[in-house]
């Protein structure tokens, strides 16, 4: 039986080694490829210092050595951090440091990104460079990843680790400060993989064009659901909507997954989406936020043969609900029902169950709800709280997680999204701290006030806009502080909006009145 990460690859090469497993550019390797190197990696990782329950960072953009990473860490009882690719160096430095990492794999050219925060991280032990280039000076010992991955293992593999222990830490941003880390354990891991494999019917026929990142609990499962049913993973990066049409044609992709911002652009009447059949495209999943209308439509229209899952999800407890295709027509701005093996709960002030059509907070139960947030006991307490539905004889046996996301659900038992009861913002599908935003404005040293809040955008689902106070009342250029953002965070990050002011409204206490903001945009 398959309870450890790993397991997933395992019992796949058991079945068919020769089977093409993952597809980069020119690489192709089977399943009993993949498995060779993970096995080398994981020995070499243990040799180089890696101990159970050590982390271990994957910077790495969509690629071959990104995926042995994974299972190759997991191998070795260690617990696997995939950061963005896209995460400027004082961000990777917080993830790192906030996680204690003792190991990072990433290329040569991003290692040179991250020269001059190296010596910030304390916990870094070793690093590993996966491609050709040179690195940077470091004291740290520096192996090569293809190196590695030719170690030969051991005869006899001795595993203790069992389906609780802690498996990955994937980072999230919080309503305030900085990304925190989600701890996820094998058996949440393996038991998202079969839940979504069992209502998407995938099969080890299944060709999945994955072009989400694996720091993205949506992404990381397009790779554990296509290696538990022994499909085949195709990585793909892309910049233009044509070259994803091109990659499903010529890879005979039959499912995708993506968020609103990707169906957007698939949407557009230059992506070629429409122009040419795609006979072997089963099925498509949006997630990380709703799907606009308009969209919807465009997308129904292109692939009439096409499957369409709209789903929701949080990090804390991976996948929550889905939509099936047939209910598109009657409730197509639902959020659907639970995902298999989960109980969706909406519940009041008070713990109580909400009847139709009152709003409530979506509450997760279920195998995916996570260990909790890492080092963050307080943020734990208040996202994963005992089961307030059980009698109380049973005490706190059970852990729900809170998902801070208000509903509501009607006489049928379909959920609608009605907003968060935080600050938080989702914007392209991520979900963004305004602290953290506020926090680079600041850094610009030409501020004395700054404020960030998300308004509505057909595309993103909701923009980033940005209020802010000149220093000493001086001249400010608003498009030198968006490139000051951009030069500091992702792209996603940066504030498509900036509107100055001579004050931000305060409340009595003298904070920043939020809510006033949001009423000066209407909302």
């Amino acid at each position: 039986m398959d309870f450890l990460i790993w397991h997933l690859l395992r019992e796949s090469v058991r079945r068919a080694p020769d089977k093409e497993a993952l597809v980069h550019n020119s690489e192709r390797l089977t399943y009993a490829q993949v498995a060779r190197r993970t096995a080398g990696l994981a020995t070499a990782l243990r040799a180089a210092g890696m101990r159970r329950l050590d982390r271990a960072g994957i910077y790495l953009e969509a690629s071959v050595p990104q995926v042995i990473s994974i299972f190759g860490i997991s191998r070795g009882e260690g617990v696997y951090v995939p950061i963005n690719a896209l995460l400027h160096a004082e961000q990777v430095m917080h993830i790192a440091c906030d996680c204690g990492m003792k190991a990072l794999i990433t290329t040569p050219a991003k290692l040179m990104e991250l020269a001059e925060v190296l010596p910030r991280i304390p916990s870094l032990e070793f690093l590993v460079v996966a491609g050709d280039g040179d690195t940077p000076k470091t004291q740290l010992p520096v192996y090569r990843f293809d190196s590695l991955c030719a170690t030969d293992p051991p005869a006899v593999w001795k595993e203790s680790s069992i389906e609780k222990n802690l498996a990955a830490i994937l980072y999230t941003s919080g309503s305030t400060g900085k990304p925190k880390g989600v701890m996820l354990s094998h058996a949440n891991v393996v038991a998202g993989s079969r839940i979504v494999s069992d209502y998407l019917e995938i099969t080890e026929h299944e060709r999945i064009l994955a072009v989400l990142p694996f720091s993205f609990d949506a992404g990381m499962n397009q790779l554990m659901t296509a290696f538990e049913k022994g499909g085949t993973l195709v990585l793909t990066n892309f910049t233009f909507a044509r070259e994803i049409v091109q990659m499903l044609l010529k890879e005979h992709i039959t499912g995708l997954a993506g968020v609103p911002t990707l169906w957007s652009l698939l949407a557009q009447c230059n992506s070629t989406l429409s122009k040419q059949p795609l006979p072997d495209l089963r099925y498509i999943t949006n997630t990380g936020g709703a799907m606009p209308q308009a969209v919807l439509k465009v997308l129904r229209a292109a692939l009439p043969a096409t499957k369409i899952f709209l789903m929701y999800g949080l990090t804390e407890a991976f996948r929550s609900t889905y939509l099936p295709p047939e209910e598109l027509d009657r409730r197509p701005t639902s959020m659907g029902k639970a995902i298999p093996d989960t109980e969706i709960l909406v519940l009041n002030e008070h713990g109580g169950l909400c009847k139709p059509g009152e709003i409530g907070e979506l509450v997760h139960r279920g195998p995916t709800v996570s260990l909790g947030y890492w080092n963050r006991p307080e943020d734990t307490a208040r996202a994963l709280r005992p089961n307030p539905l059980l009698p109380p004889e049973m005490g706190d046996c059970e852990k729900v997680c809170y998902s801070g996301d208000l509903v509501k659900v009607d006489k049928d038992g379909f959920l609608y999204f009605v907003g968060r009861r935080d600050t938080m913002i989702k914007s392209s599908g991520f979900r963004i701290s305004p602290t953290e935003v506020e926090e680079v404005l600041f850094q610009s040293g030409k501020l004395r006030g700054a404020a960030v809040i998300g308004v509505p955008d057909d595309v993103l689902g909701q923009s980033i806009k940005a209020f802010v106070v000149p220093l000493d009342g001086d001249p400010l250029d608003a498009e030198a502080l968006r490139e000051h953002c951009a030069e500091k965070m992702p792209r996603y990050m940066v504030p498509k909006f900036v509107e100055v002011l001579s004050e931000l409204p305060k409340t009595s206490s003298g904070k920043v009145d939020y809510p006033a903001l949001r009423r000066r945009e209407g909302l």
